[in-house]
């Protein structure tokens, strides 16, 4: 009996030793994989700090300034998250909201320093135009008490530097700085072409059916402003030795429409783009987009679009280059009394072909109207103030060849079955405008109203404009 009784002793002990083993040995198991779920744990949440602070890295070197450049150059690419399996959830939101959070701050912040400089400017552009436009007045009063052509090279010099000024407050939404009376849509043309380097290479062509048609006051001004912008780039960007045929014509719709060609380089597709962009006239254009140098030229001219509207197209021209439309609403036109008498300077309009076309809308590329038999050359103006072109009698240069030309041809007389109002008109008309002829009738208007200027008898050599005086405000 004891003896059954230690037996089940022993088996009892023997069952308890090996559960208490097998415990163990479980335990010991439980706490391994414990252990090395741990181990795992740590090594992912590592791996997963490792690849936060490289996105976080990313996104102070890369992204971020990529963002701010992306403002500016539409084209440049912005990186994403550079490990977007390891980022997920809120942690990639988060950096995607700090890219953002970024470009709004940068965008407040060139607003804030855009907005400030234009009114730095607005007050010296104002007070430098002050100064200019006294400059200006005392050279033409020196011009009519001294017969000296550095005079006239001076005053075409502060005209560019004018010019400049003014572009640059448009460019700052300030006012033009100067109120002109209804003007001849003619003497506009020729007034923009005086504020020009290379204004030599510049031949209008008039093609206007009412030879009186004008600006009105408010829009006089800044039309002469936005065409000189166009005609600055049309000498800039191309060859010295081309011209840069100008025609002024009406449309069907009762407005105008002033055509400047060139056959310079052209632009690339980016390049029009960007032009046809600031041409359009956006609400606003930012100081620090206009590159450096900045390149200012198609920006004033929208924002003078915006302001007074007209409009502008550009596109490719028949001449190599680049062609711009600039069209007058009717709205801004009018018709100058008959006893206001125009510029002697100012080419008479020429008689249209039957075929020619009435009216081009932007897009459309129109070619000046031909000459009639009787169209005469108009004369050169050289350089002159904001009001008009003085005399410059220069001979007709040749063109270069490629490009189309105009010869001079003789009148025919009067055929004696003509009826005699015809031929008297015919008898009457005045003969071809020569330099010499130009020249005299020129010093004849200055000699009979004080408002003109005072160029002596034989007209001054023209300036020559080195390329660095003045260039195009955009490629």
């Amino acid at each position: 009996m004891v003896a059954w009784i230690v037996a089940l002793i022993a088996v009892a002990v023997a069952i308890w030793s090996a559960t208490r083993t097998y415990q163990a040995r479980r335990e010991a198991y439980g706490a391994s994989a414990r252990v090395e779920l741990t181990e795992r744990q740590a090594k992912a949440a590592e791996a997963r700090t490792l690849a936060l602070t490289e996105e976080i890295r990313q996104l102070a070197r890369k992204r971020i300034p990529a963002a701010a450049t992306a403002l500016s150059h539409r084209s440049a690419p912005v990186p994403g998250l550079r490990e977007a399996s390891g980022i997920e959830g809120d942690a990639a939101r988060l950096l995607t909201e700090a890219v953002q959070a970024a470009r709004t701050a940068v965008l407040e912040e060139r607003g804030r320093v855009d907005a400030a400089a234009r009114s730095a400017m607005r007050g010296t552009s104002a007070k430098i135009q002050s100064l200019l436009n006294q400059s200006q007045h005392l050279l033409h009063e020196l011009q009519h008490e001294y017969d000296d052509p550095r005079i006239l090279q001076l005053d075409f010099r502060n005209e560019l530097a004018l010019r400049r000024t003014q572009a640059t407050a448009v460019l700052c939404d300030a006012w033009p700085g100067l109120a002109r009376q209804n003007s001849s849509l003619v003497e506009v043309v020729l007034g923009a072409q005086s504020r020009v380097p290379g204004y030599e290479r510049i031949k209008v062509a008039n093609h206007l059916r009412q030879e009186r048609l004008a600006l009105v006051a408010r829009a006089a001004e800044p039309l002469a402003i936005a065409l000189a912008e166009l005609l600055a780039n049309a000498t800039a960007y191309s060859h010295p030795d081309t011209e840069v045929p100008v025609t002024v014509q009406q449309t069907a719709g009762r407005g105008a429409l002033i055509l400047v060609d060139d056959a310079g380089i052209g632009m690339d597709d980016d390049a029009l783009q960007r032009a046809r962009t600031l041409l359009a006239g956006p609400s606003e254009v930012l100081l620090t987009e206009l590159g450096d140098p900045p390149q200012t030229g198609f920006a004033v001219v929208g924002r003078l679009i915006a302001r007074y509207g007209f409009s502008c197209h550009i596109e490719s021209s028949p001449y190599g280059g680049m062609r711009a439309m600039l069209r007058i609403p009717a709205h801004l036109l009018t018709v100058i009394d008959d006893d206001r008498t125009l510029s002697v300077l100012a080419p008479k309009p020429v008689r249209a072909l039957p075929t020619e076309a009435a009216d081009a809308g932007p897009g459309a590329a129109v070619e000046p109207a031909a000459p009639a038999p009787e169209a005469v050359e108009p004369a050169v103006p050289g350089p002159a103030g904001t009001a008009g072109a003085s005399a410059s009698a220069s001979g007709e240069a040749a063109p270069p060849a490629g490009l189309p030309t105009r010869r001079r041809r003789s009148r025919r007389a009067a055929s004696p079955e003509a009826p005699a109002d015809r031929r008297r008109t015919a008898e009457e008309e005045p003969g071809l405008r020569t330099p010499e002829r130009a020249g005299a009738a020129w010093a004849a208007l200055q000699q009979g109203t004080l408002s003109g200027r005072n160029a002596p008898a034989t007209p001054p050599q023209a300036p020559q404009e080195s390329p660095s005086d003045d260039q195009g405000d955009e490629t």
